[in-house]
């Protein structure tokens, strides 16, 4: 299997959170991967996507991964039926951090347990 076919679902992950400044090259036999996330939560998921297909110390793989803004862990935009504890579950993995979310958002949120569908959340670096 050609090493770009193994990884083509961290180039599709790659696509979808829109890499900048991306370049993707196959040179004998391994790949190197270069390009710029928003965040260094999109940095950890692509990081993890690798991870899960080439394990933790691949060798078939060079990743080059640079962060735009990392001032923030993240930008969430919230979905309808969202909770804070529910997004710092996902951000976090645990849903009783959503005490620094609310506290990162005071200029937006005056209470925790109201936040609306399309807001634009800062999630911090913790």
């Amino acid at each position: 299997m050609a090493v770009k076919a193994k990884y083509q679902d961290v180039l599709n992950l790659g696509q979808e959170l829109n890499i900048k400044n991306g370049d993707v090259q196959e040179i004998d036999g391994q790949l190197k991967i270069s390009g710029t996330t928003n965040t260094p939560y999109e940095k950890n998921l692509l990081w993890d996507k690798i991870k899960a297909i080439g394990g933790d110390n691949p060798t078939d793989i060079i990743a080059d991964i640079n962060v735009a803004d990392d001032s923030v862990f993240h930008r969430h935009v919230v979905a309808s039926g969202e909770t804070l504890g529910k997004i710092a579950k996902q951000y976090y993995g645990n849903a009783m951090k959503y005490t620094a979310i609310f506290e990162a958002n005071t200029d937006v949120l005056k209470n925790p347990d109201i936040i609306h569908a399309n807001q634009e959340l800062v999630i911090p670096n913790l």
